[in-house]
């Protein structure tokens, strides 16, 4: 059911047909991020995102959101480290006028100066209420202490002294240098034809021109630390985490199922000894961030600030326990079980399945099929999953952050991390 083509100008157009549904999931995806920023612009992808829903030649922001609330479509938009997705979905029927809003957007946006002096606020609300969020910004705290000094580990939405100075010009600089065709990708998923998609393609992109040079990614050297943030809160938030694999790397099957086993469900190890036996928690979990040449993995948990440092001991107990014991026959196969259902889960999603398409063609320059993943998960070992932890988590390896109101004085750590 995938099918790819690729136009003349260097657009490319991916598909992947869902016969089944009644439903499409258009999205227009731009090969650029936030790790492509430079210091004084952190947060100009963010913001060119915003800025393109705020108006173009043809439709003022409100006839662009009046137009898809018409049909019932949900238009919406993301930006990552690394790639730009504006998105619709929409009933099948409607796949045409979804991609022509998305065009519109993305080849005629304005960028009138009063509204982005509007939509500056607007961003420096969102980082403020990522300030009080501080499960959320604890990732980010996170990423920045180790990755410290790389634009990878900044970030996405940037800062609010480096968001304000952004002008109309920076913006239209910033998609000149990145939004060309030969970097840029048109992926749909759901009840469509890829023949009359690609026409309708045609039509809305024929005219696109220019080329640009696609940057080599960032490969951050870790930097593991300890940082405690102070902030008066109910709750302390903590991470402590590791250098992982970048996502083209092949070992990415052994870290999933390290993950699974850790912390990647209500039967995990963390989740069972943290929360079930001792009630230290409501929310642990593990997690990797994985990018085209690095990657970082991490265990997550929110706890009263008099339990951190079981917290703290239990994760670390229980990565010594996945370095030195190999993982029962039982326990790994449950894991690769459970990574399977949530794939096949996530496919009856057009929105899951478009973005594959799109993250896919950009970090590995090829489709991968469900049945492939399947099959690389049932190949991994045991021995290979053992391997990979007593190599990404050995001590000097750990890295600890926290948000709360937590002395850091307090806190026993391993000095080879700090």
């Amino acid at each position: 059911m995938y099918n790819k083509t690729t136009l003349p100008n260097g657009l490319r157009i991916l598909t992947e047909r869902m016969p089944g549904v009644r439903s499409a999931t258009v999205g227009v995806w731009a090969d650029v991020g936030s790790s492509l920023e430079v210091k004084e612009r952190r947060g100009i992808s963010h913001l060119v995102e915003h800025m393109l829903f705020k108006g173009t030649r043809r439709r003022t922001a409100r006839q662009i959101a009046e137009t898809m609330d018409s049909v019932g479509g949900n238009l919406n938009a993301f930006t990552d480290k690394e790639t730009t997705c504006y998105y619709a979905k929409v009933m099948d029927r409607h796949v045409a006028l979804a991609l022509d809003v998305l065009s519109d957007m993305f080849l005629n946006s304005v960028f009138d100066p009063r509204e982005l002096s509007k939509e500056q606020k607007v961003v420096l609300e969102e980082i403020k209420m990522y300030e009080d969020s501080p499960d959320d910004l604890i990732h980010d705290v996170f990423l920045q202490t180790m990755w410290r000094g790389s634009s990878l580990g900044e970030p996405t939405i940037g800062f609010a002294d480096t968001v304000v100075r952004i002008t109309p010009e920076d913006l239209r600089a910033h998609m000149q240098a990145h939004y060309s065709p030969n970097c840029v990708v048109v992926a749909a998923a759901g009840n469509l034809e890829h023949d009359r998609f690609v026409e309708l393609v045609c039509e809305q992109f024929g005219e696109f021109e220019g080329s640009c040079t696609p940057s080599a990614p960032e490969r951050p050297a870790a930097t593991p630390a300890t940082n405690v943030r102070q902030k008066e809160s109910e709750q302390a938030y903590l991470v402590i985490g590791t250098r992982g694999i970048d996502i083209r790397d092949e070992r990415r099957y052994a870290l999933s199922l390290l993950d699974t086993v850790l912390g990647g469900g209500m039967s995990s190890r963390l989740f069972q000894e943290i929360r079930e036996q001792r009630g230290l928690v409501y929310s642990v979990y593990s997690f990797q961030a994985a990018y085209r040449a690095a990657g970082l993995f991490g265990v997550y948990a929110g706890t009263s600030p008099e339990n951190v440092q079981s917290c703290i001991d239990v994760i670390a107990e229980q990565f010594a326990r996945v370095r030195n014991e190999t993982i029962g026959e039982d326990e790994f196969r449950l894991a690769k079980e459970h990574i399977k259902g949530n794939l096949t889960l996530s496919l009856e999603s057009t929105s899951s399945r478009m973005i594959r398409l799109g993250r896919n063609e950009f970090a590995l320059e090829r489709n991968v099929t469900p049945e492939e993943i399947e099959r690389r998960i049932d190949a991994v070992t045991r021995a290979e999953v053992r391997e990979l932890a007593s190599e990404l988590l050995a001590d000097e390896n750990l890295g600890l952050c926290i948000i709360g109101p937590v002395d850091e004085k307090s806190i026993a750590w391993n000095s080879d991390a700090a």
